[in-house]
């Protein structure tokens, strides 16, 4: 089986057309971010000091200023530029990331089917989270061929009922909320012909910058002027929690400004608000930490998987089954800061999942 990957990133180009990557200096700036030592980060990477130096060196004179400087007590820290170029390709590959992985995809699709005829593969149709990128990473270190589309939860359960997937990834609100968002996916949904898999328990909530300067303390304070939020797109499961939570507490949507603002995953969420192009966003807790991030907690919420109960025994769907009920899948979720793997793998009816 052929895996194919595409990956973004940033290129400094001069204006005779000589470019280079920032590629490999960006993972040294994050070592001396962690390290305080260009030493230390050069040893990390397995790279002589002279060659990490020398790799520092050539981007400062492409920039024109220093990437780290010196700080009694700290050792060597990146500066402004420094914090400024790290940030920028977090940026550029977690907003990227999704559209990337949807072509790689379905580049190593087309091509396996060429080189191997009719390929039995899991299709899965899914609502972007953490734990599903696990599971796509796993299932493809077992050799498992799969499909993964990432989509609005709504779709993904209504492409399930049309049968052009095995797994539709959905979330539910645990609380009053609940009722509310099932209704949204009883319609595809026959208690007779479909089952859910649990996936996991996880945290939505707020990402603050690091020592949330403007003092946020919950939802109503989107509705201030002085706050730029950033949102994710119409029909999103996220974006239909947001609502109910914002109406629950007296927000007014159009009250907020950057509602309108839009991204597609929770990645992009945090990579906008580490930017500092905004001052709250609302998604998952991995993302936050991912960025450093502050987090406040809103909502937990249960992921499952539907599925044709038919289809359960069939080898691959069982292929699923087994790494979702395995030790190192669960320990890998539980890595996941704010999501719970305890019932990873659990299969439930769809009345039971959709009232909690």
């Amino acid at each position: 089986m052929i895996d194919v990957e595409c990956r973004a990133e940033l290129v400094l180009k001069d204006a005779d057309g000589r470019e280079t990557s920032l590629s490999a200096v960006v993972p040294l700036l994050q070592l001396v971010s962690q390290t305080g030592s260009i030493a230390n980060a050069a040893s990390a990477k397995g790279l002589s000091y002279r060659h990490a130096w020398g790799l520092l060196r050539e981007i400062e004179l492409r920039l024109g200023g220093a990437l780290i400087t010196k700080s009694r007590g700290r050792g060597s820290v990146l500066s402004e530029l420094g914090e400024t170029v790290l940030r920028a390709e977090r940026m550029s590959s977690e907003r990227l990331e999704t559209p990337l992985q949807a072509v790689a995809n379905d580049v190593s699709v087309e091509l396996n089917r060429r080189l191997a005829g009719t390929v039995s593969q899991v299709r899965i149709h899914a609502s972007h989270g953490y734990a599903v990128a696990t599971l796509v990473r796993a299932l493809g270190d077992q050799r498992v061929p799969v499909d993964i589309k990432y989509r609005e939860s709504a779709e993904a359960v209504s492409a399930l009922a049309r049968g052009e997937c095995e797994l539709a990834g959905f979330h539910l609100p645990i609380g009053p909320f609940r009722s509310t968002c099932a209704e949204i996916y009883r319609p595809h949904l026959d208690p007779d012909k479909h089952q859910l898999i649990h996936l996991t328990r996880r945290t939505q909530g707020l990402f603050l910058p690091k020592g949330n300067p403007k003092r946020i303390a919950g939802l109503r304070d989107l509705a201030r002027s002085d706050v730029r939020f950033v949102n994710r797109q119409p029909g999103s499961g996220t974006r239909m929690l947001l609502d109910l939570s914002l109406r629950s507490v007296g927000v007014d949507p159009e009250q907020i400004n950057g509602y309108a603002t839009t991204e597609l995953t929770h990645s992009a969420i945090a990579a906008f608000v580490a930017s500092g192009m905004a001052d709250l966003g609302f998604g998952v807790q991995p993302a936050a930490q991912h960025f450093a991030l502050d987090f406040i907690p809103i909502v937990d919420e249960d992921y499952f998987f539907a599925c044709e109960r038919a289809r359960l025994d069939e080898a691959r769907l069982a292929s699923v089954l087994r790494i979702l009920r395995s030790d190192a899948f669960s320990d890998s979720v539980a890595h996941l800061g704010g999501y719970d793997p305890e019932s990873c793998g659990a299969v439930v009816g769809v009345e039971e999942g959709l009232d909690g």
